[in-house]
């Protein structure tokens, strides 16, 4: 890998480092990778300070949260409309009928799957969906029949991936967690090799090798959140996009096609003081997740980084700086000083 590539790249572990050594967040690991699939991994920090402490490691896993939203489902619902299961836009009720069955007319029967791969929806961003009861199936129905507050301007909702999973489950007669994860990737880990999440005061324990996320885990498996993977894993998959937009997928081409200021099919593109730095190219896209995970990348300049933390470990409710820190190493990579 070009040398000036490593120094970017040695920047930028520099900068996670110092999160790390200021206490800010436990540990991460750091990856970048090009089209030809050549790159680099670096680790720092712990994957756990409790029950035990233990050292990250580049083979730690991790829990993806959010990066679930593109990784997997995204590329779900994109691969079943280029096989011409469904149509973007169609409304979700074309493979879930009996969404919100009892009000025909209603605003939810009309959300198609496009909109909600771009967040452009009323729902709520999120919803305690796991204090409504402990039986999945019944979560499921109660997501389906809810009256949900319609929101004036559409935010970034769970919500959205949490239907687009449902509708996954109907298409495919499987639940999320008996569907293929992908190369790399899985719904639960080994503890002993996982990065610990958050001391949770509801499941009573640190969560490590099961998913941080509620709601998914009160669903046993949501389209939202719940993959788990390492860095290689990642960085495969994000080579992956870099090659198939050279060779013209299509699904990429949705993956980088602007539905708005913010956002794509399933990713976000580069806006004022996004979580991928100042310096990326205007053809990049990417992700975050709320357990300390995110995922960039650049087709344009033709390479990818991903930055993993356990920045929730053993808490949410600490400022880490985990934004400053995503946009600082994405800057370091794309060149800042």
């Amino acid at each position: 890998m070009a040398t000036d590539f490593s120094e970017r790249f040695d920047r930028a572990f520099s900068a996670l480092k110092a999160s790390v050594d200021e206490g800010r967040i436990p540990g991460g690991v750091l990856g970048c990778v090009d089209g030809e699939g050549r790159r680099l991994t670096q680790a720092c920090g712990a994957a756990a300070l409790e029950p035990e402490k233990r050292p990250m490691t580049t083979e730690t896993w991790f829990d993806l949260a959010s990066l679930t939203k593109v990784i997997f489902t995204t590329e779900r619902i994109l691969a079943l409309a280029g096989e011409g299961a469904i149509d973007l836009d169609d409304p979700l009720t074309a493979c879930i009928p009996d969404f919100r069955q009892y009000a025909p007319d209603c605003w939810e029967r009309q959300v198609t799957f496009r909109q909600c791969l771009g967040h452009q929806t009323p729902f709520p961003a999120v919803e305690p969906i796991y204090t409504y009861g402990g039986d999945p199936d019944r979560l499921r129905a109660f997501v389906l029949q809810r009256e949900w507050k319609r929101l004036e301007t559409p935010v970034y909702s769970d919500i959205n991936f949490i239907l687009l999973g449902i509708a996954l489950e109907r298409i495919s007669g499987k639940t999320i967690r008996d569907l293929d994860p992908g190369p790399g990737f899985a719904f639960s880990a080994d503890p002993e090799k996982t990065a610990a999440t958050e001391r949770c005061n509801w499941r009573g324990r640190v969560i490590c090798g099961e998913v941080h996320d509620e709601n998914c885990y009160a669903l046993e498996g949501s389209g939202h959140a719940g993959l788990f993977g390492t860095v290689d894993a990642v960085l495969d998959h994000a080579a992956g996009l870099l090659q198939r937009d050279a060779a013209g997928d299509p699904a990429v081409k949705l993956m980088r096609e602007p539905l708005s200021k913010k956002r794509t099919h399933g990713w976000e593109r580069p806006y004022e003081n996004w979580h991928g730095g100042a310096l990326c190219s205007d053809g990049t896209i990417g992700h975050t997740g709320f357990a300390g995970t995110s995922l960039c990348v650049d087709f344009e300049r033709g390479h990818a980084w991903t930055l993993l933390t356990n920045r929730v470990h053993p808490s949410r409710h600490t400022e880490s700086g985990i934004m400053a820190l995503r946009r600082r190493v994405s800057d370091l990579i794309n060149g800042a000083e």
